[in-house]
């Protein structure tokens, strides 16, 4: 049991002992930096058990626990707030916490992220959506859930069809290889291409006295990428062996970004494969009369009951929509994995798909449907405004991390922080900082909110930012190596000074910010965290001596204590995806 658990299970004994309330559940929190003491316990709603005034109950409560527990020193009363001063020596306890908190409690977590569109490249919008999933699953995984990590690849459907027909019209047959291109970004291009033509057509017909909407659905190229995608659907040859060769252009360029970006999956889903399961589940909902038809032969399900709208299902061409391939991906990971939630890592627009969603998995006889909850999270943006696929205007993941590791390269070379480095371990150096930063900037933002992304910022070796955690831990690993291989014991009687104290409190809170991430879903729990762990231990080394303290015990102490905080960092930093260099 964790420091604070330990003395919230004494208060709990302490308020039955005095009041005779069993069971209590008592909710501490760290005291305010502008009174003394460690953690605060707020009596107010005992004064109705007490029949007494704020400050005499604190007091009560105070002198019990002073007088029976082993790990209160001391307390001090504001108003009705008990300030609790824990003693040394259960501090020092915080040296012996076992690295991993939690053993594993059986529950299983499904985590889907990434879901990427196999019509472009992975942009700085996927890079949010991948980290997040890929850190609040070991996040997860920390906390003690066994956790599946799964992708969902949106493989069919009219824009991958736009991307086909464009580069039927206008490709040459250009390939990966011919254009030197990965095949990502060859059929990212096309889609491009596919809207810059598109866009000139609905003009000309606009000139010819078409409103907008005429237009848009009257325009050629349209109506081509519709006929070719129930051309796909009936199982065209011709059809699905192009869909076939431009998506396995696009995986090969996507497994290197993943590669690039240090995350992977358990399995992956392909909604090719789970949209005929989606169009059988709606065919049967419509068979039991939870869904109707309309006149043109589309399928809808009305949940204006509910405070939505009708909702689409089936196009009058058969063909099906999104929503009805989540049905089925659904379905289909229900009878994969019997677990308690499945998590949805999707961006904040996605929120009432993720609702409806939900209603029609229930409407149709789903009980799991309530066990879907969508981490929504905040869009990217640059400097210079919102991204466009379609336009071609987004930033490319690739191009992006490429950028980082150069930065991070010029900045190192700069500081004259590798002169003795081979360059092959220099190199790495420069990834494992790069990726670093990039990634922490983006982790300790809320992921519920909107992010401003500024490369410049994310790389700077003072400040909130991973190579500054990164350094930290390097230096620790630098005072460690300097140390005598044995390091003897100490008593527990030492006087902490408060760079000490603070430290071993920090170290003592692992197990919480781990709960409190996972009940959240937020890295950002973890990357406040490890950032205020780091500036604690630079506060530390700078104020105390180490290396040269004359005093065997102190020394010890405080090498004792580095080796902990520099545990710390790194466990911290692999739960948001970050290495941490033994050197720099």
């Amino acid at each position: 049991m964790d420091i604070k658990n330990s003395l919230i299970a004494e208060i709990n004994s302490a308020v039955n002992n005095l009041y005779q309330v069993d069971p209590y559940h008592a909710v501490v929190e760290k005291t305010n930096k502008d009174f003394r003491g460690d953690y605060t316990f707020v009596v107010f709603p005992l004064l109705k058990m007490s029949k007494k005034k704020p400050e005499e109950t604190a007091t009560e409560i105070g002198e019990y626990l002073k007088s029976n527990s082993s790990i209160v020193e001391g307390f001090n009363i504001v108003k009705g707030f008990l300030n609790i001063e824990l003693t040394p020596s259960s501090w020092f306890h915080a040296l012996e916490l076992p690295d991993v908190p939690y053993t594993s409690n059986g529950v299983t977590k499904v985590v889907e992220y990434s879901s990427p569109n196999t019509n472009k490249p992975l942009h700085l919008g996927h890079i949010r959506n991948i980290l997040l999933g890929y850190s609040v699953s070991m996040i997860l995984k920390e906390a003690g859930f066994d956790v599946a990590m799964v992708n969902l690849v949106n493989d069919r459907g009219i824009h991958i069809c736009k991307s086909m027909l464009a580069w039927e019209l206008y490709g040459n047959n250009e390939t990966p290889a011919s254009s030197g291109l990965k095949g990502d970004h060859l059929v990212g291009k096309y889609y491009v291409e596919f809207d810059k033509a598109y866009k000139k057509e609905i003009a000309e017909l606009k000139a010819q006295g078409l409103s907008e909407e005429e237009a848009e659905k009257n325009a050629p190229l349209i109506k081509q990428a519709q006929e070719m995608l129930r051309k796909w659907e009936s199982g065209d040859k011709h059809v699905i062996g192009l869909w076939r060769k431009m998506n396995g252009w696009v995986y090969e360029g996507f497994d290197k970004t993943y590669q690039s970006l240090g995350v992977s999956f358990d399995k992956t889903y392909y909604e090719s494969d789970t949209y005929l399961l989606g169009k059988a589940i709606v065919e049967e909902g419509l068979s039991k009369g939870v869904l109707f038809k309309k006149d043109d032969n589309s399928v809808w399900i009305d949940l204006t009951s509910d405070g939505l709208d009708q909702k689409l299902l089936l196009r009058g061409d058969g063909t099906s929509v999104y929503i009805t391939q989540d049905i089925g991906t659904a379905t289909l990971r229900f009878n994969d994995y019997k677990a308690e939630s499945y998590v949805y890592v999707v961006g904040n627009e996605q929120e009432y798909h993720f609702k409806v969603l939900k209603l029609i998995l229930t409407r149709l006889g789903y009980a799991q449907g309530e066990k879907i909850y969508h981490l929504s999270y905040g869009m990217v943006e640059l400097p210079e405004g919102k991204m466009k696929s379609r336009e071609g205007t987004v930033v490319d993941a690739d191009d992006l991390i490429s950028e980082m590791q150069s930065t991070a390269e010029s900045l190192t070379r700069e500081l004259g922080k590798i002169e003795d480095f081979e360059t092959s371990e220099a190199n790495e150096l420069f990834t494992t900082i790069g990726m670093g930063a990039l990634k922490f900037y983006i982790l300790k933002v809320d992921p519920r909110k909107k992010m401003l992304f500024n490369p410049k910022e994310s790389i700077d070796f003072n400040g909130n930012t991973g190579p500054f955690i990164q350094y930290t831990y390097a230096r620790i690993k630098s005072v460690l190596r300097k140390a005598d291989s044995n390091n003897a014991g100490f008593s527990g009687t030492i006087e902490l000074k408060e760079s000490e104290k603070e430290l071993l409190k920090l170290i003592a809170e692992y197990p919480e910010v781990i709960r409190e991430a996972a009940a959240g879903f937020s890295p950002a729990n973890v990357a406040n965290y490890v950032y205020e762990l780091a500036k604690a231990y630079n506060q530390f080394y700078h104020d105390i001596t180490i290396l040269k303290e004359e005093n065997t015990e102190l020394r010890n102490f405080r090498l004792k204590l580095s080796e902990k905080v520099a545990s710390r960092l790194k466990r911290s930093m692999m739960l948001l995806g970050i290495s941490v260099p033994e050197r720099m």
